[in-house]
């Protein structure tokens, strides 16, 4: 056994004896539904704003899009992670935080369905988003697996990716079970703190094994960019301020943040939050760890192809590596020291389960309270939920671990397709209603209804295109439109909020009669004791 495996193996299991030990302790909050979905709504400023960037950045932000987009963009794709930082973190915590905490205290809604039907009076709206959040969280959550292979085979060569793919998603069920959204926020802060120092370790590591920043970005600065059509510019590209390619670069921000706005998993943090100090405290700190991850993650990205031909092949035809672009960053970190490949193998597994926790949860809960209870006609005991909860959050991550298994395996197309649209369609279908939701009380019924199709439906033509079914070739609108997922979801979302207030102004006959009183809540006042009745 090399250095690096027992390093590896003890960080390891030091990380999960923490992890199961926490949800141990958390489940005397998951006794009911409320506690066990939002913690009671009494979770407090550093474990919100840890829960929402952990949740945010997983093991395919880390090396997959860095690695992808790292390459394509060179140092400016530090601008996709600051673009997390201050549009899906700052102005997601700002413009959603309060309203979101207070509009769904007051309509009694935990999940997002659950908001949706409640806001606009609607069970079919409930049970129709609670099936496009259940379809669409598996792949996207089996995505999570595939940063962990090349990684892991750098500590453990002769153990398979199945194996790795089974123990985490045994041990993140286990604390997500028995502990509830308190054990999986409490667990997000350890992990985000793993994120924090690992990132920075990394990249400070790479900067030094290319001769420092200065040296690194010189040596950046000599390569030809090439762009995604095959175009090859002149040198200097990916040290230039917006790199290669700055629309599609324009594209991939806006998607990987404001996509952050429709995402049920991510709103989700704001219903559990204590109070509105909290939320101000919150947006600072989720702000600042994700410049620090998401920000760091990118940037070391950016200069992966310094790695051409220093463990990373390039195919001379397409300028493309020949491993795909999941290769990339773990060619960057195999050069590294025992100590720094484990801590990166654990920086990995702490982004991937922190973001695993959080899916499997939102999933289960959806499915039980949005999905199951509407359709039956007796109320379901409080006990019965719960179960009910803990068994569907089994079959989620039994679902997602057997896809991301079967894709290792076989490399199944239409399954890697479905991971790329699940974001796109998840956030096209829900950003538009839900923001306007809490801002408009013109919102209509019949509005929803047109997001939620023209969301999915977009990524659903996505999917046929990508996977050959149709071809768009002939048209040069829909060529850019379907170009790939990444610009079909950007114009899911932007479509979206023009839809949302142009239907519901055709359809005010399908606006709730009782909207103007569920806004009322935003107003309400308190009374409290005089405390001090000596003033001046």
């Amino acid at each position: 056994m090399n250095t690096t495996m027992i390093l590896t193996t003890a960080m390891i299991v030091c990380f999960f004896a923490l992890m199961i030990f926490i949800g141990i302790r958390s489940r005397k909050h998951a006794s009911d539904v409320n506690g066990f979905v939002l913690g009671s709504r009494s979770v407090g400023p550093w474990l919100s704003a840890f829960a929402f960037g952990t949740s945010y950045f997983s093991a395919v932000i880390f090396v997959g899009y860095a690695g992808q987009f790292g390459w394509n963009f060179g140092v400016a794709s530090t601008w996709i992670g600051l673009g997390n930082a201050f549009i899906g973190s700052l102005l997601a915590w700002s413009i959603l935080g309060r309203r979101t905490r207070i509009m769904t205290q007051s309509l009694s809604s935990k999940t997002m369905p659950d908001f949706f039907g409640a806001r606009f009076n609607s069970r079919g709206l409930k049970v129709a988003a609670s099936m496009i959040t259940f379809l669409f969280l598996i792949p996207y959550t089996a995505s999570l697996y595939n940063g962990l292979s090349r990684l892991f085979h750098m500590a453990y060569p002769d153990v398979p990716y199945s194996v790795c793919v089974i123990i985490m998603a045994v041990l993140t069920a286990v604390y997500v079970i028995v502990g509830g959204y308190m054990a999986t926020a409490t667990n997000d802060f350890i992990q985000g703190i793993i994120m924090l120092v690992g990132i920075v370790a990394v990249i400070l590591a790479v900067l030094k094994a290319n001769d420092g920043l200065v040296e690194a970005m010189k040596t950046l600065s000599g390569l030809p960019s090439q762009t995604a059509d095959g175009r090859v510019w002149a040198a200097g590209g990916f040290t230039s301020f917006f790199g290669p390619q700055p629309l599609f670069l324009l594209f991939v921000v806006m998607l990987t943040s404001l996509g952050t706005w429709g995402l049920p998993q991510m709103v989700g943090k704001f219903y559990a939050i204590k109070n509105e100090d909290s939320i101000k405290k919150g947006t600072v700190i989720s702000t600042l760890f994700a410049i620090v991850v998401a920000g760091g993650c990118y940037f070391l990205g950016g200069f992966g192809r310094l790695y051409a031909g220093r463990g990373v092949e390039v195919d001379a035809l397409t300028g493309k590596p020949v491993g795909g672009f999941d290769s990339i960053i773990p060619a960057m970190l195999s050069t590294l020291s025992p100590i720094l490949i484990a801590i990166v193998i654990v920086l990995v597994l702490s982004a991937s389960m922190s973001t695993l926790s959080s899916l499997v949860l939102t999933s289960g809960s959806t499915i039980t309270l949005d999905f199951i209870e509407p359709i039956r006609k007796k109320e379901i005991e409080e006990k019965k939920k719960m179960l009910i909860m803990r068994i569907f959050i089994v079959v989620f991550i039994v679902l997602s671990a057997l896809i991301a298994i079967k894709q290792a395996n076989s490399a199944n197309i239409f399954i890697a397709q479905m991971m790329g649209v699940s974001w796109g369609a998840l956030a096209g279908a829900f950003l538009a209603p839900f923001l306007y939701g809490l801002y408009w009380k013109k919102t209509s019924k019949a509005a929803v209804i047109c997001s939620f199709i023209f969301g999915v439906g977009l990524e659903i033509i996505q999917l046929c295109i990508s996977l050959g079914w149709l071809d768009v070739s002939g048209s040069e609108f829909f060529s850019f439109v379907f170009r790939n997922s990444l610009y079909s979801g950007v114009i899911a979302m932007f479509g979206g909020l023009v839809i949302v207030p142009v239907v519901s102004l055709l359809t005010k006959k399908t606006v709730p009669a009782d909207a103007t009183e569920m806004f009322e809540c935003y107003n309400a006042t308190k009374t409290v004791d005089i405390t001090d009745s000596l003033g001046k």
